[in-house]
């Protein structure tokens, strides 16, 4: 006879189980967090409007996107994509992320013919980044998102050289800026001034 694993529940995990309330809060949580990166694409539409000339048609032709997901690691998530641009080889987007119970992001993130048309630009802002405390992502795989070690560097730790010979290796550029959860607040000012920052360099 199989020998089957005593299932046990703590008494945290009971309470939690007879109490809706923490998952209608849950809920609430996620609808508000919609509403503030909406909040977020209208003021990068205001910014992103002083660059319009910087993007190309196919990237402008595509409208914003707001995703939401429950397990990047075991927790829900929201994004924003704006302006995004996304095939099999090439990717130009400003991403806006939150990670329930770890921070908000904003990414610009490259590949392809935009890494290929943008990286002078980047490594000529070597400065300005690392001043402005922005990471880089040093992960062989372009779809984490955490500000784990094995996933991004805080600029200013890299020599410029060595900047400039990690952007020249990768297949991709991510350049994020990481914001705490207590500056939510500020998240569409802040959002708004990355992407400034973002323009302003592929410029």
């Amino acid at each position: 006879m199989q020998n089957k694993t005593k299932i046990r529940f703590s008494a945290f995990e009971q309470d939690l189980i007879k109490s809706a309330d923490w998952i209608l809060t849950k809920n609430l949580i996620i609808e508000k967090m919609k509403l503030l990166l909406q909040q977020c694409l209208e003021m990068q539409k205001e910014t992103i409007e002083q660059h319009h000339f910087l993007l190309s048609e196919e990237v402008k032709g595509i409208a914003p996107k707001i995703s939401r997901g429950e397990n990047y690691k075991g927790l829900p998530w929201l994004m924003l994509d704006y302006p995004r641009y996304f095939d099999k080889e090439n990717i130009f987007v400003i991403r806006t992320f939150f990670w329930w119970g770890h921070c908000f992001s904003t990414t610009l993130h490259l590949s392809g013919k935009y890494k290929i048309l943008f990286i002078q630009k980047i490594i000529g802002s070597y400065r300005l980044l690392k001043e402005d405390l922005f990471y880089l992502c040093i992960n062989e795989s372009e779809w984490e998102h955490n500000f784990g070690n094995e996933n991004y560097k805080l600029i200013h730790e890299f020599s410029e050289n060595e900047f400039h010979q990690l952007l020249s290796e990768k297949k991709f550029i991510k350049i994020s800026r990481k914001i705490d959860l207590e500056e939510w607040d500020q998240l569409p000012a802040l959002t708004a001034s990355a992407t400034n920052i973002y323009l302003k360099i592929l410029s």
